[in-house]
């Protein structure tokens, strides 16, 4: 090969193993050879070779990608290739231990949840379509202002039963306004229903035994009369954000983060929020001040007059 004139000879020697004897495609090559690239001048720095390079050599280098931006799974590809590398080394005795082996590639960061912005939350709670079974419309209704109004999830919202038994994983005591839930690791919680919501189940109640098959326990029933399944509840989702007119895909989850983003941007009060959602440990709250902040400078870049400095554009 060519390209592998460019490499020391064991960066070289190998890549020439895996081209001829491991048969990887010429992508895959042309990846382990940049990785390898990558390598050897990490390495020329250094005042041994590449023989002689330590755990905390590889475990600096690994850190250096990611300040120069390089995202975690490349960098995970890097270090797995320089690893081949040296166990490759290593079964000709030529090195006495693999550098790189327990090094790992620093985690990449947990993306933001989507949420809906406010005004899209609202035309989705809002939503009444005449065209349709008066039925189902009542029953999407209801759902939509439990997952928004509540945050419930959507394990919690499938598992409400229409009254409290021994047997019922949660329910609605609308005398209290209160959505009583099992959630995760069995923990039950208590969430406040506002008046959209408990308007919106008193319609679907109305019209639920429409629908309900004889002696069925769950609140939200398809048009079989049983359960209704997540798998159920996200495709009618779907299409009520459709009928909508949201130009984003809308999922259960989706408007539980609405609840607690549009929450927490009118109250601040993260351990409220932490309640309501129960989350076990506040930092799994903590996401959604990173979602407020967005919107904040958002509406500053779209308000503020000094704003467009921060584009590089003069302020006249």
């Amino acid at each position: 090969m060519a390209a592998a004139a460019e490499l020391n000879d064991d960066l070289a020697r190998h890549l020439v193993h895996l081209q001829v004897e491991r048969r990887l495609a010429e992508r895959t090559l042309a990846i382990y050879r940049d990785a390898f690239v990558r390598l050897q001048r990490f390495a020329d720095v250094l005042p041994v070779g590449l023989r002689e390079v330590q755990p905390q050599h590889v475990r600096r280098w690994a850190g250096q990608l990611h300040m120069q931006g390089l995202a975690s799974r490349s960098i995970a590809l890097v270090l797995s290739a320089w690893r081949g590398f040296y166990r490759w080394l290593g079964r000709d005795g030529r090195v006495s231990l693999n550098p790189v082996e327990g090094v790992r590639a620093p985690k990449a960061a947990k993306p933001l949840p989507k949420a809906l912005s406010v005004d899209q939350a609202v035309a989705l709670s809002e939503l009444h379509d005449p065209s349709g079974d008066p039925a189902l419309a009542a029953r999407d209704h209801c759902i939509v202002e439990l997952l928004y109004g509540c945050g419930l999830r959507i394990g919690e919202l499938v598992g409400l039963d229409v009254q409290a038994s021994g047997t019922a994983a949660g329910w609605i005591d609308a005398s209290d306004a209160l959505a009583h839930v099992l959630g995760k690791g069995s923990k039950r919680r208590s969430v406040p229903v506002g008046g959209p919501a408990l308007a919106a189940l008193r319609d679907w109640l109305a019209l639920r035994d429409t629908m309900a098959a004889a002696g069925e326990p769950a609140l939200f029933v398809g048009i079989r009369g049983g359960r209704l399944t997540p798998g159920q509840i996200r495709s009618r989702l779907r299409l009520v954000a459709l009928k909508a007119g949201l130009p984003t895909h809308v999922h259960p989850h989706m408007l539980r983060h609405s609840f607690a983003s549009h929450l927490l941007q009118s109250s601040g009060d993260l351990r409220a929020v932490q309640e309501l959602l129960g989350h076990a440990n506040i930092t799994t709250t903590q996401v959604y001040t990173q979602l407020d902040f967005g919107h904040l400078s958002k509406v500053y870049d779209a308000a503020h007059p000094r704003a467009k400095k921060r584009s590089g554009t003069p302020s006249r």
